[in-house]
């Protein structure tokens, strides 16, 4: 007999542990979900208003912007709105160009803040560059913050790629103009770590990502980032663009990326629509974490796609209704009935699958097709247990669902 393939996800590379506020990133823990506000951080309300939001909808760590005094000032006072309502989200620090200085000139901001995230190719020009570095380095030092350095392709250092590019001429087998910007991107982010590491931030501290905007570039980059370094990585598809382009981009660029074990924390850089909800990209990083078995932050619900079998919607309807009760209630339901993200609901559109997807959920439903006798039957951990009939289908199964979470997660 020949042997079955394994193609599950190779084993978590081992990263270093690094604490941001009470969330763990690296070593074993399990993958975080983060996010970023865009919000003007000056504006008090509106980013307190968005902070808790993103932090409510499941991000685990929330990035704002630092970019001038306004915002530095604003920033203890956000961490002490944030603490009023019970929320205790590690609030990162997005820094560039004149970092140093507001940090220096603003010490409430520094402790506020749970992480700096700094990019190296735009913290200082020239001689000033180390220099400036070095001292947001120092600053997180002395509040005892970890650093995220990030790299970044649209603003990489480009003394850095210049000389990479004159070496890679000289070369006799030269590389690709990708490859080397390839190459510049993991050595800005190595070469600065280094120089923490030497300014005196424990590894312990680092953070580091390489974000590029194209699929390829990024699953090439992480790939050669994670084999030559220990340190945790933040995977994220930058400017990856809006709706399904680029929820599929970073789905398919981060899948492939976490399914060879890297990655410590990630983000969905979704572009919103005009007015549109900035949580939707934490709804798609626990979904991707989710279906690839990574970690369980709400029920599945399974429901087929319809055919002409299926010219009714009530099958439709009933499935987003249930799918959004439930991730409208997690929040109080992770706390009340521990081990409800678990739970596996079906809800099918008439006999050819509906009862074989049923019973492989904990509880689920075969609606009627078009044609099929007007019933439902419900499938309860494998056992058909009831069966429904009438106009009220949808409350009286949504009415089942809720029994069961209660008598079997407590």
């Amino acid at each position: 007999m020949s042997e079955c393939l394994d193609l599950g996800p190779k084993p978590r590379r081992n990263s270093v542990a690094v604490k941001v506020g009470g969330v763990t990133v690296g070593g074993n823990a399990p993958i975080v979900v983060q996010s970023m506000t865009n919000t003007d951080t000056a504006d008090i309300d509106a980013t307190v208003a968005q902070v808790a939001a993103l932090a409510k909808s499941g991000s685990e760590l929330v990035r704002i912007t630092v970019d001038r005094d306004e915002s530095a000032a604003a920033v203890p006072k956000i961490r002490e709105r944030l603490e009023r309502l019970g929320l205790d989200v590690p609030l990162i620090g997005d820094f560039h160009y004149i970092g140093h200085k507001l940090l220096a000139d603003h010490p409430a901001c520094a402790e506020a803040l749970a992480k700096y995230r700094i990019n190296p190719g735009n913290v200082g020009f020239k001689a000033k560059k180390d220099k400036q570095f070095s001292q947001i380095i120092e600053t997180a030092i002395e509040y005892d913050k970890p650093v995220r350095i990030g790299v970044n392709w649209g603003s990489l250092d480009q003394e850095l790629l210049t000389r990479l590019m004159d070496e890679n001429l000289k070369n006799g087998s030269p590389l690709s103009a990708d490859q080397v910007m390839h190459e510049a991107i993991i050595q800005s982010a190595l070469l600065s770590a280094q120089l923490a590491e030497e300014v005196g931030l424990g590894r312990d501290k680092i953070i580091l990502s390489a974000k590029v905007s194209r699929v390829q570039d990024l699953i090439a980059v992480y790939s050669q980032l994670a084999a030559r370094g220990d340190y945790a990585l933040h995977l994220g598809l930058t400017e990856a663009g809006m709706g399904s382009k680029g929820i599929v981009s970073s789905s398919a660029a981060l899948g492939i990326v976490l399914q060879q074990g890297i990655g410590d924390t990630v983000r969905i850089s979704l572009t919103p629509e005009p007015g549109g909800d900035r949580t939707r990209e934490v709804q798609v990083a626990q979904e991707l974490l989710q279906v690839m078995g990574f970690r369980q932050f709400l029920p599945v619900v399974a429901a087929c796609p319809g055919c002409g079998r299926t010219t009714s919607t009530v099958f439709q309807e009933l499935a987003q209704k249930i799918e959004g009760d439930l991730r409208k209630n997690m929040p109080v339901w992770r706390e009340k009935y521990p081990g409800v993200e678990n739970l596996q609901v079906a809800v099918m559109g008439c006999i050819v699958n509906g009862p074989g997807e049923s019973k492989h959920a904990n509880i689920g439903i075969s609606l009627p097709g078009t044609g099929e006798t007007p019933a439902a039957p419900v499938f309860i951990d494998g056992e058909k247990a009831a069966t429904l009939r009438g106009e009220n289908i949808a409350e009286d199964f949504e009415a089942l669902v809720k029994k069961y979470i209660e008598e079997h997660y407590q």
